[in-house]
């Protein structure tokens, strides 16, 4: 299948990747800042906030999906206006729901397991709050590359939201996980087994070039 080039399938892996990579780039840019101030920060209602938080990095994504249909619903929604629904835009949108709480409980988790020390010491010669949480950032980095590989891997096997907010439409909103339910669901178990294959491979293949920047971090 994938030697033959297929214009329809290499159409679908790019659609994943396309929206896997952006819902994980702006899971990241958000739920790691947050993850840090959750981490350093004392402040009214932070146990709450971090059990809620823990709380949704286990929520079902049928859940999250179902939150994005009836915003995005032009009968429904708030923005059923702008008609997102069944767009690329919208799997975006539920995958980055459901990126962001994960991505802001394994940046705190890997922010307080770093000695305390550090911080303490960083404050004794002077540097500034936001000096001591790039510090701490900086000693967490490995358990930070390591959150999104989780996220990543969480993010391109998911089904449930994409599905529900996407439609499987070919062509348009069709991706790896979706393209594997249809053809189980058309009892095509060969097809759907290579296209399980690829999407290991297409893992596989992120997961590598992400180890491969964790251990370029690791030796500078």
């Amino acid at each position: 299948m994938l030697i033959s080039l297929d214009p329809e399938l290499y159409g679908i892996i790019g659609l994943s990747l396309k929206v896997t990579l952006t819902a994980l780039f702006f899971a990241a840019l958000t739920g790691i800042p947050l993850g840090v101030v959750l981490a350093l920060k004392r402040f009214p209602g932070r146990s709450i906030l971090m059990n809620i938080v823990n709380s949704l990095m286990s929520i079902p994504p049928v859940v999250v999906g179902l939150v994005v249909y009836i915003l995005l619903s032009n009968q429904t929604g708030l923005v059923g206006d702008h008609r997102l629904l069944f767009t690329p835009t919208a799997m975006i949108i539920a995958q980055f729901l459901l990126a962001l709480p994960l991505m802001m409980g394994l940046t705190s988790t890997a922010i307080l397991s770093i000695d305390k020390l550090v911080k303490l010491t960083a404050k004794s010669l002077g540097a500034t709050p936001f000096q001591v949480a790039l510090k701490v950032v900086s000693e967490a980095r490995f358990g930070l590359y390591s959150a999104m590989i989780v996220v990543f891997g969480r993010l391109l096997s998911e089904v449930g939201a994409v599905m529900m907010v996407g439609g499987n439409i070919r062509y348009m909103t069709r991706v790896m996980t979706t393209a594997i339910a249809l053809q189980k669901g058309m009892g095509e178990f060969q097809t759907a087994l290579a296209l399980g294959m690829i999407l290991l491979l297409m893992a596989f293949l992120i997961n590598g070039i992400l180890e491969i920047l964790r251990n370029y971090g690791r030796a500078s």
